[in-house]
């Protein structure tokens, strides 16, 4: 898409946000935006567009590769299998926490019935295990999209940590602008360094992702998976249950608290935010947008770890803002069943 195509959906976007959203959006323009994006080139096996990746966002700035250099790994700790927290794992079960479920469901109703979207949204207080779920069901995935990106670098910290080594400088730089500003050929590269979806899929069984397949033929943005497990992820790296040893998870933490202005979006607008990733993807099928975005907000002093999945929005701006209420909604519901 050029940048000349794009200015119809920058104008859209700014007309439904605040300034701050209106300048970076075309700022991205201007940069190149499918580096800087959710777009994964991977997307391409069921026609969606190919974007190019060039441009000055296309490598990391020097600030954020110096930043991410300056964090080394010590040697792992042994291999051990992890289960998720017992919080996540009941929310995989049908019937638990009907009242949040409900409340949720409540709060959400006329934001879905305003959207032709599918919607898939879970929220967890870490703290004291309350958690409410909405449009998760067996069977059920949804696009990932970038926020992949998080898994394929939990999947490679695995890896350097079972080979009790830490991460390379060129690692590092890859880690650094894959997840700060969503670049795909970093996320392309510490793909086949992982394995593909096989080294995925292997990864995410120890971190007690049950429902998340890999993509397949190097598409890693049409990896499959669910609001719960996207939970399970953030479990893995925000808590302290986790085969991601200290020293990881911090790494991790540190460049998802860094994300770059212009796509501090999505569960951000539930809360402050300390650790975000998001993920945008058309399908030039339908024409239809994937819109997710995961995260932990604090809000009243409160940690909230928050999932919101979504396809089928007739643009990426309303994607956004579907899931922005979505997040909002999840918190609400949550604190509201205190």
């Amino acid at each position: 898409m050029s940048r000349h195509s794009f200015a119809p959906l920058v104008a859209t976007f700014a007309r439904h946000h605040s300034s701050r959203y209106a300048l970076a959006a075309l700022a991205l323009v201007m940069t190149g935006w499918a580096a800087t994006g959710g777009f994964a080139d991977a997307a391409r096996a069921d026609g969606a567009r190919a974007v190019p990746r060039s441009g000055p966002m296309a490598e990391p700035a020097p600030g954020i590769a110096r930043a991410a250099a300056s964090l080394t790994l010590p040697s792992a700790s042994a291999t051990v299998a992890h289960s998720p927290s017992v919080s996540v794992a009941a929310l995989r079960t049908a019937g638990t926490a009907v009242a949040a479920d409900q409340a949720l469901a409540r709060r959400l109703a006329p934001v879905v019935a305003a959207t032709p979207a599918s919607l898939s949204v879970a929220v967890l207080d870490p703290a004291d295990g309350r958690a409410a779920r909405y449009g998760v069901q067996a069977g059920t995935t949804y696009d990932t999209a970038s926020i992949v990106k998080v898994d394929i670098l939990a999947a490679l910290l695995l890896k350097a940590q079972d080979q009790h080594r830490g991460l390379t400088a060129q690692e590092k730089a890859s880690a650094a602008s894959m997840i700060r500003i969503s670049d795909n050929a970093s996320a392309d590269a510490l793909w086949r360094v992982i394995g593909q979806a096989p080294g995925l899929n292997a990864a995410n069984r120890r971190l007690g992702l049950t429902g998340t397949t890999g993509g397949g033929d190097g598409h890693w943005g049409l990896t499959q998976t669910t609001a719960t497990d996207q939970l399970a992820l953030l479990s893995a790296v925000f808590g302290t249950d986790s085969p991601l040893d200290q020293a990881s998870r911090a790494y991790l933490r540190g460049l998802m608290g860094g994300i770059a202005a212009g796509q501090d979006w999505g569960v951000s607008a539930a809360g402050p935010v300390t650790g975000l990733k998001n993920g945008w993807l058309q399908r030039t099928a339908t024409g239809r947008w994937d819109v997710n975005s995961i995260g932990l907000v604090r809000v009243d002093g409160h940690d909230r770890l928050v999932a919101v999945l979504s396809r089928g929005s007739v643009s990426m701006a309303d994607g956004v803002q579907l899931v922005e209420k979505a997040a909002k909604a999840a918190v609400q519901a949550l604190d509201g069943t205190a």
